[in-house]
């Protein structure tokens, strides 16, 4: 007698009707990128904020041409610019509250210029002077990330621990669309869906991980389409369109604050610049691409509305303008000034408690800058015995 033929024994029997865990339907993204700017709904829009985000693009538009002669004249190591991306910079930093938290990558200068931090702190990272050039505690912002997607489960992890806590906190964390071929990006959007952790995610697609077009990264529908695949809604969202950038960052994290989970936000952007100053981007990409583009400019869009319904005058033009070469002379004036290193610096807040082997390497640095501050002492003695 076998074992299926005893008494009482298991028998395999038909599944019960399968059925998704997860409604798909309400998660899909739109087929079209959502807009705002040259609809109707750009007549519901307050006119207070829309003049508000064209100050803040044009502060923007002018940090980043500022930041890039920088590099052009040896102030400034590396500058990766987010000319034209803009509105998607600006839109996440206004959406959230004081209390919230932005976790940037390292493109997003704009974001956390707009989010208070001085200029030339934003720029402490790539001018090579610090490991980054503010405390994140106090001002909310962590460091501005070069690896990809690494600052990702980092904010699903801050997120998840607020909300254990009882924290009114959301967390939103930025990332290029190269960014979402990482394991970090889908170990973030796991974690987050099945926590239901407070955080929205912003990829910015603007078409190009360094000089790998998208369609050689994904096969999916959309990046957002990949939200579905974790059970969070998805939302496609036109990058350049500022309006409809914060309306839709606005409502994810309003839905993440009332404890509806993470939102995966697309926004279809376009870098217009090169990479970086190292990048030579008319190698990849032609220039009738960008001429298109030109024509969607996040500057230009609100531009052309403002004037259409009679919101933006001279002297409002003239006031944005001031106010942006005002802090592009003040950025120069600073950055043109040698700051005052401490090599030892290398080694500050790195760990909490340091290795042994930082506190090795830290013990030869110190030998060798005493040494030579030894010599040039002794240098200088000699210079003066000569005379």
């Amino acid at each position: 007698m076998t074992v299926m033929e005893q008494r009482g024994a298991y028998r395999p029997t038909p599944p019960p009707a399968w059925q998704p865990r997860t409604d798909p339907a309400p998660l899909l993204p739109d087929a079209e990128p959502y807009r705002v700017l040259g609809t109707e709904a750009a007549g519901k829009a307050d006119p207070g904020l829309l003049r508000r985000l064209y100050a803040e693009l044009v502060r923007g538009r002018r940090y980043n041409t500022q930041a890039t002669a920088l590099t052009k004249q040896g102030r400034l190591a590396v500058y990766p610019s987010s000319t034209g991306q803009e509105a998607c910079e600006i839109a996440a930093a206004l959406v959230l509250e004081e209390r919230d938290w932005l976790f940037p990558s390292y493109r997003d200068t704009l974001a956390v210029l707009t989010r208070g931090l001085d200029p030339v702190s934003a720029l402490t990272l790539l001018r090579g002077d610090w490991h980054t050039g503010y405390d994140p505690r106090e001002h909310r912002i962590a460091p501005l990330c070069t690896p990809l997607a690494t600052q990702l489960p980092h904010a699903v992890g801050l997120a998840h621990a607020a909300r254990l806590k009882g924290d009114d906190v959301v967390a939103l964390a930025m990332v290029g669309d190269g960014g979402t071929s990482e394991g970090d990006f889908h170990e973030a959007l796991n974690f987050a869906a099945v926590w239901r952790a407070p955080v929205v995610f912003l990829v910015q697609n603007n078409g190009f991980a360094i000089s790998v077009p998208l369609d050689r990264q994904t096969a999916a529908p959309s990046l957002a389409h990949k939200a579905v695949g974790y059970g969070m809604p998805g939302r496609l969202v036109d990058g350049n369109d500022v309006a409809a950038m914060h309306e839709v960052l606005g409502e994810a994290v309003a839905r993440a604050r009332e404890g509806g989970g993470p939102t995966l936000v697309e926004a279809i952007t376009y870098r217009m610049e090169a990479h970086t100053n190292a990048d030579d981007a008319t190698r990849y990409r032609h220039d009738d691409e960008v001429a298109a583009w030109r024509d969607h400019d996040p500057v230009l869009l609100l531009e052309r509305e403002l004037v259409e319904r009679g919101l933006l005058d001279d002297d409002t033009r003239r006031r944005a303008s001031e106010d942006a070469e005002a802090m592009a002379a003040d950025l120069r004036e600073r950055m043109n000034k040698d700051p005052l290193l401490d090599p030892m610096d290398l080694f500050t807040h790195v760990y909490a408690e340091q290795t042994s082997q930082l506190r090795e390497q830290a013990a030869q640095l110190r030998a060798e800058l005493e040494a030579a501050a030894e010599e040039a002492e002794a240098a200088e003695s000699a210079k003066g015995e000569t005379r």
